[in-house]
C-alpha cells in the first residue's frame, strides 16, 4: 500500500497545506461575490435588451 494513501500520510499532507489567512479569504470572498453580482448584473441588462428588440420588430410577446 502507498504510504501517502493511508490516514498518517493524509495528515501529513494536510499539515503541509499553506491555509489563507482570515483577511485573505474575507477579501478575495467578497471580490468573487462582488464580480458574481456585477455578472448577473450585467446579463440581465442583456437579457432585457435583447427582449426589448425582439419585441420592437414584434417577434416577442
Amino acid at each position: 500500500m502507498l504510504k501517502w494513501f493511508s490516514i498518517e500520510g493524509i495528515m501529513t499532507e494536510v499539515k503541509r497545506i499553506r491555509w489563507p489567512k482570515k483577511e485573505d479569504l474575507v477579501s478575495k470572498t467578497l471580490r468573487v461575490l462582488f464580480f458574481c453580482a456585477l455578472f448577473a448584473a450585467f446579463f440581465m441588462l442583456c437579457e432585457v435588451g435583447v427582449a426589448g428588440i425582439l419585441k420592437l420588430i414584434g417577434i416577442g410577446a
